[in-house]
């Protein structure tokens, strides 16, 4: 069984009826005989056959019906033209029939049907042109049916004139085709059935056999109405508007289900049976015997032409006479079928009338006809051979051949391949290529089976949409629906979605809405359908997301929503437009999406930036506007609900007028939670939360709002809902009053802290749950302001059920007014400090309340350095270079709150004043942060309150310190001091103090008087010596040894304080008088600073120490330390301050820890099964080997004496003095030493690095043995031999240092070796001798 092939395919007949048959139709009431012939098409149960004989049956055979004259005239239309009327005329029946077709198919209970009457009415259009084409052929009549009646006055003279009538066809419509003589015999002809019968005999000998009679009864009055398959609408004429089809074609009231007319007939039941046997027979009996003995004779004349190569042929011409060549580019009007027939031929190949150009296009080729009747008579085989040829050629068949081949994705590519050569490279699709690809698809979508046009391997959908291009008329965006349809059938509902939208675009465009609402809502529904995920359920508890969240692609869903709403408004549903519009609103630009920067420009200026937010509220407030106006009474905003939302609750609060504004809560709670700690162990008196709000006294809602939108929102009436506990809602009303906002504009992503004032007056715990404002000023909403609670995991069936605590909610307390501490500034400004600056500031504190306050806690943070007890004198001076002593207990003390004193307890309404001292820790921009905490007397409950101030720091001195044995004997160590000034203003050093446990650090010269001027650095050395005692250094040492040891072991911390220390403190100042250390402010922010910079480094150092349990480990010294306080000020700024360098150590350190982590080493411990402890372990103990009471270094540093010798070479040689200082720079441990000289240096050129030095020869004692105490200088002459002058190196020599243990007295068998070093002339070291002659 063949496929059925779509009836655009199909034999074409054309029919020329005389003008009595046509009054004869009239006025039986019957349309022309081609609507009538055309009722009884397809015929069913049709047999053809092949080439090769085979038998192909038809389960239909379409034909195609149309009036000759008409088709005559449509053929000199421009095919632009008609191609351009064709679509207009689609689209005025779509719009015309759409409403109807919408509104049954919403009132349909299941809209998923499988056919859409859009899409039947394009089909049944687009196959309604009967047109001849110039680049086809399925629209060339293939048979013409000369038709008369027997009422005429002479029958055959009709027929002879019909007959006689030459063809009005262009040059370019092929003529080969079968005539046909039809006579119609009504009942009540003036002939009798023999004559009649007579007539048909001699119509038959003279004219062929292709002859029929058809005897119809055609009764008075007629008959009732039959109804008959519909008839294919066709494209009016020019000269008749929108008319289609004849006048006497019936079209009754009743439709069906797909809005199509009832085509009717007014024909009796025997008219109908006779009419139907005619239109067999002709089929079977003339029209298919004729097209396969056409098809035939082309198939051997194709064949032919490709059996045997062209050189054969002229042989064969040459050898045998010369025959008729039939190419296949020739025409085939004088073909071998016309001019073989006898001369009374059933094929008319008559000549046509030319007119206008002479220039004759040729008619479609005779291969591509051999093509087209094989595929319409079945010979599949036959016909793929054929198009293929053609189109190998470039003469179509791309479009044909899908429908012949089996699926496969060759398929795919000759789809690709006819559309291309459609679709011209131009923007816009000229209406010709338009409508012939949409001729394309419909054959497509009818020719091949629906399972293989949707399956995986054609995907026919796409099709449509290639054929649809980017043309914007009604067809393209019909095919782009029924994509979609195919689509959504095929369960790709995101697809079918993009296509609804992108048809919905092309028909809003046209002016055709309810069809555009319709796609819109059906790709709307699409969209919201959320896709499958076969994901586990401990997915949604890992990401805290619930199942049915979901949110669709925003930019998709924002372009369906937007015109939707726009045609709710144009058609006059103002509510559903304000609904829609509202709703696009969840869809602003600060969605995370991608998809929601699709509208936005590329930002090159080219173009102006559309902003999505702007023209979505825009519409909005134009609608609800629109809908306020018109309406009679108030509006129900019931089913309305405000997709975004403004308020910040995370942020948001209740503030009393005494709280600060500013300020991190965080920071404030870390600070209360210091204030507890510090408590806990000195009281059971607990802190009550910051402050409760008085009856009578406003206290402040600050609701932190955020606009969403990128365009400027205007909020009106803003004002927080109150609720009272165990109170109603008219008692909130009547007691408490709220404050409200008259209009509030955000602009585009703003952030704002609006602050709404709200007093009580009455006591009431108070909560506020939500705000309620007027969205635009027009739309009254509200949001909640309680915070979501946190997940619960406390139970087992918690952990198994997702459970969260309550919402939290602002909560407030509102009492009668007992006890307030107000605190101020006196000067509120922000302030602009210098790094290292003292700032005096004077805070103002009043008691607000009305009970007495007798004790007040001042609480900073950690690394505030605040000193409150200054004093009205003059701080304590010394003489200039006068050396201070400053006794510490050297623990590394843990930040605490400072007690304010005041005389006596303050009373209400009574006023004091304090002065705090202040230095910034660093560069900063930020809050200064200060909890007061307060109460009447000792037992009650403790009291809070804030005070914030906004400071800035700039830079001020930056300090660094370097290091390096002293070359003179006097001293150990000198330091090189660099000072710059990082400010914008000259400062002026005024003092440097030195401080270290065990060192003396002299300048010996004044500081310099001149300020020094910005990016400007000053230079200073200080020699520095060891002190008489170091005892200190052993017994901290022990300390820290034990207690690391215990941190290795994992023991607990002992309370242990570290041993004290005496701070020996060396001043160089500008003047005679020096600031004192003993000053309680300069000490006390001297320690401070010094504890936050060790704290630091500790932290650094060792993070997986605990730094609760630092202060129970470190000093806050080290013995070996030196650091160097800078005192300095700013005469045109009025500040004063000191910068502390702190990061250098003298002396030589041994290894104190070394027996602590060779026993940690050695030690079998537990071994722990995870990894991480292992690792945290191994880290600790490295930091520990590289920390600053680990180091390990050569005590004994060697100089060599440089000078110039003098001597008389005539005498002899010389023996020059050289002289070795050896100095042990260890404060504990002794050493000894063994300096080893060589006769001759082993390599002569590294040991100078010059050419032109002589390698030293040293003579005498060549190995020497001393000991050094701590401390201690020693030197050893030696004597080189001198043979010549010259610049002698003094190298070759190296020096074995064996460190010992601390002993006392000097007894030698107790000596014990700790380290032994083995030093030689450093790279960087060329110490030289220069021998002078002074014979000459």
């Amino acid at each position: 069984m063949a496929p059925v092939l779509p009836s655009s395919l199909s034999p074409h007949i054309c029919i020329l009826p005389s003008p009595d048959l046509a009054q004869l139709l009239e006025a039986s009431s019957l349309p022309p005989l081609h609507d009538i012939l055309q009722s009884f098409s397809p015929l069913p149960q049709v047999t053809t056959r092949t080439t090769t004989l085979i038998t192909v049956p038809h389960s239909s055979f379409a034909l195609r019906f149309s009036n000759l004259a008409d088709i005559e005239d449509a053929c000199h239309e421009e095919e632009d033209k008609r191609a351009t009327r064709i679509i207009d005329w689609i689209g005025e029946r779509i719009n015309k029939r759409c409403a109807n077709w919408v509104e049954e198919l919403e009132k349909q209970p299941d809209p998923q049907s499988t056919r859409t009457p859009w899409w039947d009415e394009l089909r049944r259009c687009t196959e309604g042109d009967h047109i001849p084409s110039r680049t086809e052929g399925w629209n060339h009549p293939v048979s013409i049916v000369l038709a008369v009646s027997t009422t005429a006055p002479n029958p055959l003279q009709a027929i002879t004139t019909l007959h006689s009538r030459i063809l009005e066809f262009p040059s370019w419509v092929d003529t080969t085709h079968l005539l046909c003589t039809l006579i119609i015999h009504p009942r009540e002809s003036p002939l009798s059935d023999e004559e009649a019968g007579a007539l048909f005999n001699a119509v038959k000998k003279q004219y062929g056999y292709h002859t029929f009679l058809l005897p119809l009864s055609l009764p008075s009055p007629p008959p009732p109405l039959v109804p008959v398959p519909v008839l294919v609408p066709r494209l009016p004429p020019p000269s008749l508007g929108t008319q289609q089809n004849g006048p006497l074609l019936s079209e009754p009231d009743s439709t069906t289900s797909t809005g199509m007319t009832l085509n009717t007939l007014r024909m009796s039941e025997e008219d109908i049976q006779q009419t139907a046997r005619f239109t067999r027979e002709f089929v079977v009996m003339s029209l298919i015997p004729w097209m396969e003995k056409c098809l035939l004779e082309w198939n051997e004349a194709y064949s032919s032409s490709r059996r045997l190569p062209s050189r054969l042929f002229s042989s064969t011409r040459r050898l045998f006479g010369s025959g008729t060549t039939i190419t296949q580019n020739s025409t085939h009007s004088f073909s071998t079928p016309v001019t073989s027939l006898p001369s009374r031929s059933h094929t008319y190949s008559a000549p046509q009338s030319t007119s206008g150009s002479t220039v004759l296009i040729p008619p479609p080729s005779q291969q591509r006809r051999l093509a087209e009747f094989a595929t319409i008579l079945g010979d599949y085989k036959l016909a793929a051979g054929v198009w293929e040829s053609l189109r190998k050629e470039s003469k179509g068949g791309s479009d044909i051949l899908p429908l012949l081949l089996s699926p496969s994705p060759a398929v795919v590519v000759h789809v690709s391949h006819a559309l291309s050569t459609v679709h011209s490279s131009a923007s816009e699709l000229p209406p010709l290529a338009q409508f012939q690809a949409l001729v394309y698809a419909v054959r497509w979508e009818a020719g091949v089976s629906t399972n293989d046009f949707l399956g995986d391997a054609l995907e026919g959908e796409r099709w449509l949409v290639w054929a649809a291009g980017n043309a914007e008329e009604p067809p393209s965006a019909l095919l782009l629906a029924h994509a979609a349809f195919l689509s959504a059938r095929k369960n790709a509902k995101r697809r079918a979605a993009l296509w609804y939208l992108f048809a919905a675009n092309r028909l809003e465009k046209c002016g055709i809405k309810p069809l555009t609402m319709y796609f819109l809502r059906r790709a709307h529904e699409l969209f919201s359908n959320r896709p499958e995920k076969l994901l586990s359920p401990s997915f949604w508890d890992s990401q805290g997301k619930l199942p049915s969240d979901f949110s669709g692609f925003d930019a998709v869903m924002s372009s369906i929503e937007h015109p939707l709403g726009r045609l709710l408004y144009t058609t006059g549903d103002i509510k559903g437009a304000v609904k829609s519009f509202l709703g696009l609103l969840r869809w602003s630009s600060a969605s995370s999406s991608p998809l929601a920067k699709l509208n936005r420009d590329s930002g090159d200026g080219s173009k102006e930036v559309f902003n999505p937010d702007k023209v979505f509220l825009e519409d909005f407030r134009v609608a609800l506007s629109h809908l306020e106006s018109i309406s009679d009474q108030k509006i129900d905003f019931r089913g309305l609900t405000l997709p975004i939302t403004f308020a910040i609750p995370a942020s948001s609060r209740a503030r009393l007028p005494r709280d600060s504004v500013s300020g991190d809560q965080s920071e404030w709670e870390r600070k209360e939670e210091i204030w507890r700690s510090f408590w806990r162990p000195r009281g059971k008196e607990t802190l009550e939360k910051s402050g409760k709000a008085t009856v009578g006294e406003p206290f402040y809602v600050d609701v932190a709002l955020q606009n969403p939108l990128d365009t400027e929102v205007t909020l009106a009436n803003l004002t927080p809902v109150i609720e009272a506990k165990d109170r109603d809602t008219s008692w909130a009303e009547e007691n408490i009053d709220v404050e409200s906002m008259g209009e509030i504009i955000l602009r585009a992503k703003e952030t704002r802290m609006v602050s709404i004032a709200v007093k009580s007056l009455q006591p009431a715990s108070l909560s506020v749950p939500s705000i309620k404002y007027e969205f635009l000023g027009l739309f009254p909403t509200g949001e909640s302001l309680a915070r979501s609670g946190r997940r619960l995991q406390d139970t087992p069936q918690q952990r198994q059920t997702v459970t969260y605590a309550p919402d939290t909610l602002i909560k407030l307390d509102v009492e009668e007014a007992s006890q307030e501490l107000a605190v101020s500034f006196a000067n509120n400004e922000p302030l602009v400090l210098s790094e290292g600056e003292c700032k005096e500031m004077k805070l103002w504190m009043s008691n607000a309340g009305s009970r007495t306050i007798g004790e007040i806690w001042l609480v900073g943070g950690p690394k505030d350095q605040i000193w409150l007890e200054s004093s009205e004198n003059e701080p304590p001076s010394v003489a200039a270079g006068f050396t201070e002593t400053l006794c510490i207990d050297n623990k590394l003390p843990s930040w605490h709150p400072y007690r304010i004193p005041i005389n006596q307890e303050l009373c209400p309404s009574k006023s004091t004043t304090v002065t705090l001292t202040w230095r910034p820790g660093g560069m900063a921009n930020q809050d200064l942060c200060l909890l007061f905490i307060y109460r009447e007397t000792a037992g009650q409950a403790f009291h809070c309150t804030r005070v914030t101030r906004t400071y800035q720091v700039n830079p001020s001195l930056e300090i660094s310190a370097r290091s390096s044995p002293s070359p003179s004997t006097d001293h150990a160590f000198l330091v090189n001091l660099e000072v710059s000034n990082l400010a914008l203003s000259a400062i002026h050093v005024k003092q440097i103090t030195a401080i270290s446990p065990t060192w003396t650090c002299w300048h010996p010269t004044p500081l310099w008087s001149t300020p020094l001027q910005p990016a400007q650095s000053a230079h200073l050395s200080f020699n520095v010596s060891p002190v008489e005692t170091s005892s200190c250094i052993q017994t901290t040492s022990a300390f820290i040894s034990g207690k690391l040891a215990d941190v290795l072991n994992g023991r607990t911390i002992g309370p242990e304080d570290p041993p004290p220390l005496v701070l020996t403190c060396q001043h160089t100042s500008t003047n005679e008088s020096c600031i004192s250390v003993h000053d309680p402010t300069i000490s006390h922010l001297l320690l401070t600073e010094k504890r936050n910079i060790v704290a630091s480094s500790i932290a650094r150092s060792h993070p997986h120490i605990p730094a609760a349990i630092h202060p129970q480990i470190f000093p806050l010294f080290n013995p070996l330390s030196v650091d160097f306080l800078v005192f300095w000020e700013i005469p045109s700024e009025q500040q004063t301050g000191f910068t502390l360098s702190s990061a250098l150590n003298l002396g030589a350190g041994h290894a104190a820890l070394r027996e602590v982590l060779e026993m940690i080493e050695g030690a079998k411990g537990n071994r722990s099964m995870y990894a991480e402890t292992r690792r945290e372990k191994m880290e600790v103990l490295k930091s520990i080997r590289g920390s600053e009471w680990n180091v390990d270094m050569n005590p004994v540093v060697v100089t060599i004496q440089e000078g110039v010798v003098e001597h008389d070479f005539s005498r002899g040689v010389c023996l020059a003095p050289v002289t070795f200082s050896l100095r042990n720079h260890s404060l504990t441990h002794p050493s000894r030493y063994v300096l080893q000289l060589c006769a001759r240096s082993c390599n002569e050129d590294s040991a100078s690095g010059q050419s032109d030095i002589v390698p030293p020869c040293y003579a005498g004692r060549l190995t020497i043995r001393g000991m050094l105490q701590p401390s201690q200088l020693g030197s050893v002459q030696t004597k080189l031999l001198v043979a010549r002058p010259g610049v002698y190196a003094l190298s070759g020599w190296q020096v074995e240092t064996d460190v010992g243990e601390p002993s006392s007295g000097h007894n030698q068998s107790s000596w014990r070796t700790r380290h032994r070093y083995l030093q030689g002339p450093p790279p960087d070291y060329h110490p030289c001798l220069t021998v002078r002659d002074i014979s000459r």
